[in-house]
């Protein structure tokens, strides 16, 4: 506030991952999600690319975005209303290389012996041909990938890209977040909601494994009045992405709801817990939602969000008998 700065960027100690705040519409600073972050740098990547004549509708289909299961679905909505593909992957960003070498593998011989050697235009000139050309990549904890040759997530390029769509929201007189409200009334509402629950020590242990069996052996049918609509266990399960690549095993369920509210579960691999992932939307019709009609389907989708996380709380409380 001192010096009246527009963005305060910051990453972590070994600078993979980016938080920002953002001045906001009222001048106070407000923080940002992961998947807000992650959500402006992929609509402002993919717009870009399309102005400048790099993506086009002939070329669209080989060109690709990639996220988690556990990060916003907008990320998925607006590659694929400009025609470009969107991948889901298991959290972790060995899962985006691991693709990133499949696109590269997918190239002619004679343009991998010196894929290494070609300037940036060369290689998405020979992916876009060739293969897919990768424009960008996210995961709702703060980690972002905008290109080939890092492939995992870094804080240092994210940091510039953020930088340039904040610089972009100043030139249209508009702050980070008035933008982003854009993006919400043209594609629709996405809000997210992550929280965990803690179970210490041997009998924790025994808990946590009781509940995410019970999660696959008795799931449930509604929640809140919303029947559960499908039902994903990416451990028994076989689950492939939308190139036909099948997904790791891994102890995690996802619930979609008939409203489009969806909830992931899963056991943490480093700390004694369970991780709930929620996400609700709201999509305009026809149009684009209004200002003061944003505003007021923002607080129904986030009011919805809250409901879900005291009524899965509840329901833990059933499954362990408590």
């Amino acid at each position: 506030n001192k010096t009246g700065a527009d963005l305060v960027i910051a990453t972590d100690p070994d600078c993979d991952r980016l938080g920002v705040a953002v001045r906001s519409r009222t001048g106070e600073m407000k923080l940002i999600s992961g998947n807000q972050i992650g959500s402006l740098l992929l609509w402002y990547r993919v717009k870009k690319f399309f102005e400048l004549g790099v993506l086009n509708q002939e070329n669209a289909s080989h060109a690709v975005t990639i996220k988690t299961f556990v990060t916003t679905d907008l990320q998925k909505v607006i590659p694929e209303r400009y025609g470009v593909r969107c991948i889901e992957t298991l959290t972790g960003f060995k899962y985006f290389g691991a693709k990133l070498e499949k696109y590269e593998r997918a190239l002619p011989p004679e343009i991998r012996k010196k894929y290494r050697e070609l300037s940036e235009e060369e290689k998405r000139a020979a992916q876009l041909k060739h293969s897919s050309f990768y424009v960008f990549g996210s995961e709702e904890s703060y980690g972002y990938s905008g290109a080939d040759f890092v492939r995992d997530k870094d804080g240092n390029a994210g940091a510039l890209m953020f930088c340039e769509v904040a610089a972009y929201a100043k030139s249209r007189g508009q702050t980070v977040d008035q933008l982003l409200d854009e993006i919400f009334a043209e594609f629709g509402y996405f809000a997210e909601k992550n929280a965990s629950l803690y179970f210490e020590g041997a009998q924790g242990a025994k808990q946590i494994e009781r509940l995410l069996e019970s999660y696959a052996s008795a799931p449930p049918n509604e929640m809140l009045g919303s029947k559960v609509a499908s039902i994903r266990n990416f451990e028994t399960d076989t689950i492939r992405d939308v190139e036909g690549d099948e997904i790791p095993k891994q102890k995690m369920s996802i619930f979609e709801l008939a409203d489009g509210t969806r909830i992931a579960v899963r056991g943490s691999g480093t700390e004694p817990k369970i991780k709930y992932y929620l996400f609700a939307q709201r999509r305009p019709g026809k149009s684009r939602f209004g200002s003061a009609e944003l505003e007021k389907i923002k607080a129904e989708v986030n009011a919805r969000l809250e409901d879900i996380w005291s009524w899965l709380q509840t329901d833990v409380e059933q499954r362990l008998g408590r």
